[in-house]
C-alpha cells in the first residue's frame, strides 16, 4: 500500500519511529542482561544521580533536557520498580529523589551498556551521510530561534484566523 504523504509529512511519525525502534533494541539488550522492565528512559536518570546524589524532580529535567512532565513520569516509573524513593523537598512542591540500594546495584551493569551503546551509537553515526546528533542539536536551535507554531502560522496564515473566528462567540461575528 502506497502512503499519500511525502516523508517531511510524516516527519514527527519517522521520528516516534526512529525512537521506539532504537529504545526497542536498546530494552532487548537490557532484558539480554536479566534487567527486566527496565526502560532505556531509566539509564539517563540513574546515571544523573549517580553523578551528583539526591535531586528534584525539576533539576533531573534540566540536566536531562526534558519536560518537567516528562521527568515526573520517568520518576513515578522508576519509584514502581523500586530505582528510586522519593523525600519532600524545601517546600511542599518539591520532590527530591534518590537511588534506591537496587538502582545502586545495578550502576556496573549499567555505565558497561551505556559505553557500549555510545560506542554503538558512534559507529550508526558512522555509517549517516551527516551525523545524527549534531541534526538533532540544530533541529533544538532552529525551533528555539523559531518554534514549530509560528512556522505552521506563516504557512497557512488563514488557518488560525479561521480558527478564531470559528470559535468566537456568534454576537462578535
Amino acid at each position: 500500500m502506497a502512503i499519500p504523504f511525502s516523508t517531511s509529512e510524516l516527519l514527527g511519525t519517522r521520528l516516534r519511529h526512529l525512537v521506539d525502534v532504537m529504545d526497542g533494541d536498546v530494552a532487548a539488550v537490557y532484558t539480554d542482561l536479566g534487567l527486566n522492565g527496565f526502560r532505556p528512559r531509566f539509564t539517563p536518570v540513574v546515571r544523573a544521580l549517580a553523578a551528583t546524589g539526591p535531586a528534584s524532580i525539576r533539576d533531573l529535567a534540566r540536566a536531562l533536557g526534558v519536560t518537567h512532565s516528562a521527568a515526573s513520569q520517568t520518576v513515578a516509573q522508576m519509584v514502581k520498580q523500586d530505582l528510586l524513593v522519593l523525600a519532600p523537598g524545601e517546600d511542599a512542591r518539591q520532590r527530591i529523589a534518590r537511588l534506591t540500594p537496587r538502582a545502586e546495584s545495578l550502576l556496573p551493569t549499567l555505565e558497561a551498556e551505556w559505553a557500549a551503546t555510545s560506542r554503538a551509537a558512534a559507529e550508526l553515526e558512522a555509517e549517516l551521510s551527516f551525523p545524527l546528533g549534531q541534526l538533532i542539536d540544530e533541529v533544538f536551535e532552529a525551533l528555539s530561534r523559531r518554534p514549530m507554531r509560528g512556522r505552521i502560522a506563516d504557512a497557512a496564515p488563514d488557518l488560525l484566523a479561521r480558527a478564531a473566528v470559528r470559535d468566537a462567540p456568534a454576537s462578535d461575528r
